[in-house]
């Protein structure tokens, strides 16, 4: 019992200091507009991750293709993952490290969004994706730990976990992820 609770405890911490870096809370705000304009012009938004943050990208994904509050109109949103055909014959013929990098390259068009969850910010084929986002011109959301790693610099906008503990990241990456949805879904759909 003093152990499920000591991990309650950890996770409530992280979302506390979250709660608290002002400057977070500011590059939220700015994701949320850059979304929204994305959308609102036309455009594309892009999830990537590995592993648990994979599943992560895909659930934040189909908050937007699907819906969140609001019965609205498809937003289009898509995990780059999702297609195994293509991830597995790139990651054979190719890399892993290009498996994002390469869809980017195929797909991606200015002023579309690319969002890459990595706990660590140095997971290769995302940073390898960035680089191809910025190469067209397309804005890159980097949802990581404390460090912000490789991803720091080339982010546009940086949400950095004040965390070095996976699972509290991760559990933080959902808080802002479903934050974002609900204030851009409020933004293009709500009459208020």
């Amino acid at each position: 019992m003093e152990k499920i609770k000591k991990i309650i405890s950890a996770s409530i911490e992280t979302k506390q200091q979250l709660l608290k870096d002002e400057t977070v809370l500011k590059v939220i705000g700015k994701v949320v507009d850059a979304i929204t304009n994305a959308f609102q012009s036309g455009n594309k938004v892009y999830f990537c991750g590995n592993g648990g943050s994979a599943a992560d990208a895909q659930h934040l994904a189909a908050e937007f293709s699907g819906r969140f509050y609001i019965d609205r109109k498809a937003l289009p949103a898509e995990a780059l993952h999702c297609n195994t055909s293509y991830l597995t014959a790139v990651g054979n013929d190719y890399s892993y490290d290009v498996i994002y990098s390469r869809i980017i390259e195929g797909v991606g068009m200015p002023g579309d969004v690319l969002i890459g969850l990595s706990t660590s910010g140095n997971s290769k084929n995302i940073v390898k994706a960035f680089e191809s986002a910025r190469e067209k011109k397309i804005v890159t959301v980097g949802l990581t730990g404390a460090s912000g790693g490789e991803m720091k610099l080339l982010s546009d906008f940086l949400i950095n976990i004040p965390s070095t503990d996976t699972p509290r990241i991760q559990e933080s990456h959902i808080l802002a992820g479903h934050i974002i949805c609900q204030l851009v879904e409020e933004k293009i759909f709500s009459k208020a």
